[in-house]
């Protein structure tokens, strides 16, 4: 009786001997129990090879026999391992002996066996009856004859890595979904979808996993819902956190085919209902549903999403080359298994699916990560530019004020201020002596607090009352030579660089009171070997004026304040005016100031105004405000 063939090495892991041939036979078209052991039946056996797999379950079969002969050893424990076998119902022959039997009323039909034998087993024939409702049956793969102490390793670790690692998925979606629910409304969808794809996956490889069936068989029929569950849930999850991310697509296909799934997906789970309350009387037809058409369907949408996402990676889009990094893995690996699986007719195992998506989940974290560092930097962003338009605010706010009150006051004060002044200055011409020059003193001061309700009417009143067009190298050469010996006596020199035919339209008075103010700051702050560079140039529709100096430049706080009424960085000169009209003056021409400084190292003004087109003469022309 030639009941099985010794091949390979004889020497395995851990010192086990490799089986790698048996025998087959069909089991009857009427239904078999495996009660009788066909010890003398000859017939109707066929050779099988481990490399080959199981053969193809014939039409109509539902059970089979297996027979391999032990070979002589000498284990103290022996003990024999099959690591895939393809069976709902299984009995465990050694001889006419049973050893070992399983029955299973779910369908997840992949067994792992570990059975034990006595030393007088040894060189006997084990009969393996199998019995499935599926389209394979059968050992997958070689047989491991060796010392049950050794094989169990092999036996208990079958199949754990795939539970820690849906464990550890488990975990990152529970933490994921509580924490976007501290997201804003525009990414907890993304955040939530996402930790549903995550604990999917993670359901899926707890559910798959043999170790599961083989040492919680209890909880089978349990695993085995929550894995079509997680499945039915993951496909629409995973469409709609890509139409989060990149849209719908064209024609709203995205969309479209994520309702398709979800309607199809509660369809699968009415199915599973009515399945588990009818005792698995439609188990085919649940298995046709949630298996074979589900498969295609994710094939279906692999190829939809690779595309689409293809499509977006042309275009630049960041994400969208993450994404295609992470499904492309997912989606090749998926669905070559899928297709491997249904040309293997069903007599392949999953493997490397999990480890795909492990590849695709961290390529979503980055996205959902690279989306929450952005939207962060946009909150920073947008926080500095309210705290901008606050202080602007308030700034506009004081000014309005101040400017209003300027102006009242300037008025009430200044006609006294003039009478007083001619009384003085006909008494002044009839004095001598102390008086006169007391007299004197009193006029000076008289016609200091002019000049400073005139900065109060300007900086209330920065219009002009009439425009022209100005030659910016000629204004600029007139300051110099009125800022000139000023800046002498203060030990500094000033080098003029304009570029010619460079017009701007304003008040000339007001053009020169303005970078007066500045230039007058900058002599004020020279040293020894000080120097004030003026240089203008236009770029653009804009001309730009820049006055910088090498004295001892403002600290960062006093940088800050410039402009404000009645600040001055000179504690013991300056009433804070003069920048501060300045300031009104360049903004009623339709320009802007900006200073940057260095304690130390000196101050750069840079002022920016509106370009006009240079007349048609040499001189300037002024036009009369309507």
């Amino acid at each position: 009786m030639a009941c099985g063939v010794l091949q390979a090495s004889a020497e395995g892991r851990y010192g086990s001997t490799e089986i790698t041939n048996w025998q087959m036979k069909w089991g009857s078209p009427d239904g078999e129990t495996g009660r009788e052991v066909p010890l003398a039946d000859e017939q109707g056996w066929m050779e099988v090879h481990a490399l080959q797999g199981t053969p193809e379950l014939p039409k109509g079969i539902s059970s089979a026999w297996t027979r391999i002969t032990l070979p002589e050893n000498g284990y103290t424990s022996p003990a024999v391992y099959i690591n895939t076998l393809y069976a709902l119902h299984v009995k465990v022959y050694a001889g006419d002996r049973l050893i070992l039997e399983g029955d299973r009323s779910f369908i997840h039909d992949n067994y792992s066996l570990l059975i034990p034998l006595s030393t007088q087993d040894n060189g006997k024939t084990l009969y393996i009856w199998t019995e499935t409702l599926q389209d394979r049956i059968g050992i997958k793969d070689k047989v491991l004859l060796g010392e049950h102490s050794l094989l169990i390793k092999d036996y208990s670790k079958n199949g754990l890595v795939d539970v820690v690692l849906g464990g550890a998925f488990l975990f990152v979606a529970i933490v994921l979904f509580v924490c976007s629910f501290y997201l804003n409304k525009e990414y907890f969808p993304i955040a939530a979808s996402l930790s549903i794809v995550i604990a999917s996956t993670g359901i899926l490889s707890i559910t798959y996993s043999p170790f599961t069936y083989t040492f919680f068989s209890y909880l089978g029929p349990l695993s085995v819902v929550l894995f079509d569950m997680a499945l039915l849930s993951l496909l629409p999850a995973l469409t709609f956190l890509f139409e989060k991310i990149f849209g719908s697509g064209k024609r709203g296909i995205i969309r479209r085919f994520r309702k398709f799934q979800v309607v199809y997906s509660m369809f699968c789970m009415v199915c599973l209902i009515v399945n588990y309350l009818s005792g698995n009387r439609l188990v085919e037809f649940y298995y046709f549903v949630s298996a074979s058409v589900i498969g295609i369907i994710m094939i279906l949408q692999f190829i939809l999403l690779t595309a689409c996402v293809v499509l977006f990676s042309l275009r630049g889009n960041k994400d969208a080359i993450t994404f295609a990094v992470g499904f492309g893995t997912a989606a090749v690996t998926g669905a070559g298994e899928l297709v491997w699986y249904y040309i293997r007719q069903g007599n392949y195992d999953l493997i490397y699916w999990k480890w795909a998506l492990v590849v695709f989940i961290l390529s979503l974290i980055i996205i959902l990560g690279r989306r929450l560092a952005l939207n962060h930097q946009q909150v920073v962003k947008y926080s500095r530019e309210l705290e901008l338009f606050n202080n602007e605010l308030q700034r506009s706010e004081k000014m309005e004020i101040i400017s209003e009150l300027a102006a009242s006051v300037a008025h009430e004060v200044r006609n006294p201020l003039q009478v007083t002044r001619g009384f003085l200055q006909l008494l002044s011409e009839k004095s001598s002596g102390d008086e006169r020059r007391y007299l004197f003193m009193a006029l000076s001061e008289l016609d200091r607090a002019s000049n400073i309700i005139t900065d109060f009417l300007t900086f209330a009143k920065p219009e002009f009352e009439k425009i022209s067009l100005l030659s910016v190298q000629d204004e600029c050469k007139h300051i110099e030579s009125i800022l000139l010996p000023l800046c002498h006596l203060n030990g500094g020199k000033m080098v003029l660089e304009v570029a010619g035919n460079l017009w701007v339209k304003g008040n000339s008075s007001k053009f020169k009171q303005a970078f007066i103010n500045i230039i007058k700051n900058s002599i004020e702050s020279l040293g020894e070997d000080g120097s004030i560079h003026i240089t203008a140039y236009a770029k653009g529709d804009k001309a730009f004026i820049h006055i910088k100096d090498n004295g001892s430049g403002m600290d960062p706080w006093v940088l800050s304040r410039l402009g404000e009424p009645y600040f001055s960085s000179n504690k013991t000169k300056g009433t804070g005016l003069g920048l501060m009209v300045t300031f009104r003056i360049i903004e009623a021409m339709g320009g802007e100031v900006r200073f940057i400084s260095t304690k130390g190292a000196g101050t750069e003004s840079i002022t920016t105004l509106p370009l006009a087109e240079a007349p048609d003469g040499s001189g300037s022309y002024e036009a009369k405000l309507v």
